[in-house]
């Protein structure tokens, strides 16, 4: 009798599929198939096998295995199979989530062979004014043993110069498979240099559990410029064996660069990174050391908390507090809260760490689920800013810069030093504004105004990218007071270059550095310690050690503290508190102006004093009293449509079933951004005291939801534990 195997497509279906598994196939859970489904052939991943057919039903067989082995080994499996409930998400999606491109397409689980070049001797002399040749030839000799050919062109050679070599006899090509390089032993990127840690640095080490003490969870809490890193260098060298694994996480791609330089100093090649920015290539060569063994040290942004580690002895979330960390759409995981869960599946130990805890964070150590360890030094003989608030009220302001704040960065420079100001707007002005009739442009498809760009001369809406060229003029009564109103990091930087035409101004946004490598680049140039002004936004508050920066001005603190968002306190603290850290992390000391026109406001007075467990606590006593998250469960329901009174209905439908003892519900209402990308889209916001029950009736939901949906092309998504509800 033929057996039966469930199997996960990567479709949004909160189901899976019974095939018939012929004679000829042996299947576990998590290996690779391929099967039929409708008219085409797809990739599948088996859940069970053995199970029993639905009767009366002709079911399919598999059409092939891929690999005789599971591409998503059992802990893995283990562990998305608990996230797609806890987040109440179709399993499929979550499955191949944990797959490179490459294999959800259903490509080979092997490397593609690389094209190397080597330099062959020959007494063929090359013409006199073949300049690059002979640099490339010259380029190959240095290294006799060949290089890839990937290598060559990043260095500024082209392949119709390799081509010209080979015709001439000059270098060979081969095919090779790029060896999977893991071991530190005498790499050449090893520091000779002996990490030490300060006293301070070696209590915390102290205090961390070692991974043979299986689980356990350390929250580390360690003021900006303490040397968390340091920290984390020396548990990986004390305790990670040679022949484990180990997971880093951060939050920002823009951080991974600056992290995987500092490890590799002291991991060399055992280092590998896991980003959005690798192609699909390097995804696969990192995803495959993982799952064959490698001993591999990996850092990486969100989704590599998901890969299929096989002998994961220790877990590193940095920055745990970010936002970054919470999936925005599809599968809304929060890489933190999954990265905890893991440890426990693996039994081995987390160390979260940041300068600013999140309040959930902290509640666990208050609970005792975590172990609260300080690092309340910074490294070397550096000391925390100086904190203080600029009132600019009634003060005269030039793209958001007042006289003061100019005249501190001029006085920065003047010694030598630098400076950073925070503007945490990209584009040149939120607002373009008649002052005549009072027009403002509006997205046409979404619920904002559109955003000022000027170096390209373009209006552009940051929530579904649609742009337009823009105007001089009003485009509603033709008056030429059409003006920017407000302020973002093009502005700001267009007066720091007027007013000092003689100091370089590095612009860090999303928009300066979407080219691969500038980065990079702007980092480069900042670690040269020479003055400059550096302008931008939350990309530069996480993580960076800028030595000689010794001024932070953040132009506009107020954003946050009259939001309808419960959050918005606790994150415009966190990001305050971070970006100040950039200052005098050096033997400089280090000075941090925030403007405001809210300089009485007691969170900003409590920032000056720089005590943010304190503030914390405070933040947790209003959550409380509030019943807000971490005191209640939270989860979002929301919906989508062409029409808002369709998305409202949809909600409306199924709010009934949450009208239950230990629920509260608020809405449906419309969400802060009503129309976004022509859809409107509404909220329902559900609350439990009790995490189990909220989770059984959000999967009741989810059945309902898929058993009744109208065809009217109405959306609905569940966000769990949200971190915006606007």
């Amino acid at each position: 009798m033929s057996s039966t195997a469930r199997i996960a497509l990567n479709r949004p279906l909160r189901r899976l599929f019974d095939y018939e598994i012929p004679r000829e196939l042996t299947l576990s859970p998590g290996q690779r198939v391929h099967v039929p489904f409708g008219h085409q052939k797809i990739t599948g991943l088996v859940v069970d096998t053995g199970v029993e057919p639905p009767a009366g039903i002709k079911i399919k067989p598999v059409v092939s295995a891929l690999e005789s082995w599971p591409a998503l080994p059992r802990e893995t499996f283990q562990l998305l199979n608990w996230a797609s409930d806890y987040y109440q998400h179709p399993l499929g999606e979550c499955l191949f989530t944990a797959l490179p491109p490459a294999l959800r397409r259903g490509q080979p689980a092997q490397e593609k062979p690389q094209t190397w070049w080597q330099a062959k001797p020959s007494s063929t002399p090359l013409p006199a004014n073949a300049h690059k040749q002979k640099a490339l030839l010259h380029f190959l000799q240095e290294h006799p043993k060949g290089l890839p050919a990937s290598t060559i062109t990043t260095a500024g050679f082209s392949q119709q110069q390799l081509r010209s070599l080979h015709i001439k006899g000059l270098a060979e090509p081969s095919q090779r498979q790029t060896e999977a390089k893991t071991g530190s032993a005498g790499s050449e990127e090893l520091s000779p240099a002996t990490l030490k840690l300060s006293p301070a640095q070696q209590t915390v080490a102290e205090q961390l559990a070692p991974p043979k003490a299986g689980f356990s969870a350390s929250l580390l809490f360690g003021i900006t410029g303490s040397g968390k890193t340091e920290v984390y260098l020396d548990y990986l060298k004390n305790h990670l064996q040679a022949d484990q694994q180990a997971l880093v996480l951060v939050p920002e791609i823009n951080l991974t660069p600056q992290t995987v330089a500092r490890f590799r100093r002291y991991f060399g090649d055992r280092i590998v990174v896991w980003h959005s920015a690798l192609n699909d290539s390097e995804r696969l060569t990192t995803w495959l050391k993982i799952r064959n063994g490698h001993p591999v040290i990996l850092i990486g942004t969100r989704s590599a908390v998901l890969l299929p580690f096989t002998d994961l002895k220790t877990i590193i979330v940095d920055e745990e507090h970010d936002s970054s960390y919470k999936q925005g759409e599809g599968f809304r995981y929060s890489a933190r809260d999954v990265a905890v869960y893991r440890a426990h599946l693996n039994q081995c130990p987390v160390i979260l760490g940041s300068a600013t805890p999140s309040l959930e964070s902290l509640n666990n150590a208050k609970q005792e689920k975590y172990k609260l360890i300080r690092l309340e030094e910074r490294a070397g003989d550096a000391k925390p800013p100086a904190i203080s608030l600029l009132d600019i009220r009634s003060r005269p302001l030039e793209g958001g810069l007042s006289r003061p704040a100019l005249n501190a960065i001029r006085q920065t420079l003047e010694k030598g030093e630098q400076a950073l100001v925070f503007v945490n707007r990209r584009g040149f002005a939120p607002v373009m504004m008649c002052f005549d009739c009072g027009h403002t442009i509006e997205c046409p498809r979404c619920d904002t105004r559109l955003t000022y760009h000027r170096r390209d001369r373009a209006m552009r809406c940051h929530h579904c990218d649609y742009q337009t060229a823009a105007s001089d003029l009003c485009p509603e009564c033709q008056s030429d007071a059409f003006k920017p109103v407000g302020q973002g990091t093009e502005r700001a930087e267009d007066v720091l270059k007027e007013a000092f035409p003689d100091t370089p101004i590095v612009r860090v946004d999303r928009d300066s550095t979407q080219r691969k490598g500038s980065i990079q680049s702007i980092l480069k140039q900042v670690n040269a310690g020479e003055p400059c002004v550096l302008v931008g936004t939350q990309m530069l508050a996480k993580g960076h050690d800028f030595p000689n920066v010794t001024l932070v001005l953040v132009v506009n603190a107020d954003g946050g503290l009259f939001s309808v968002d419960f959050r918005a306190p606790e994150q415009l603290i966190q990001t305050l508190l971070q970006v100040s850290g950039r200052a005098g992390r050096g033997e400089k000391a280090g000075t941090v102006l925030i403007q405001t026109c809210h300089s009485d406001h007691p969170l900003l007075k409590g920032l000056c004093r720089g005590n943010y467990l304190h503030i914390a606590d405070q933040l947790l006593a209003e959550r409380e009293s509030g019943q807000l998250p971490p005191f209640r469960a939270m989860a979002i329901l929301r919906a989508e449509n062409s029409t808002m009174e369709q998305s409202l209905k949809l909600l409306d439908t199924i709010k009934p079933m949450a009208q239950q003892p230990g629920i509260e519900t608020w809405g449906p209402l419309p969400a802060l951004i009503a129309r976004r990308a022509d859809r409107h889209r509404a909220q329902l916001i559900i609350n439990a005291g009790n995490r189990k029950l909220l989770n059984h009736l959000l999967r009741q939901m989810c059945y309902e939801l898929e058993q009744t949906t109208p065809r009217n092309h109405t959306r609905w998504m569940i966000d769990v534990d949200p971190l915006e509800t606007g």
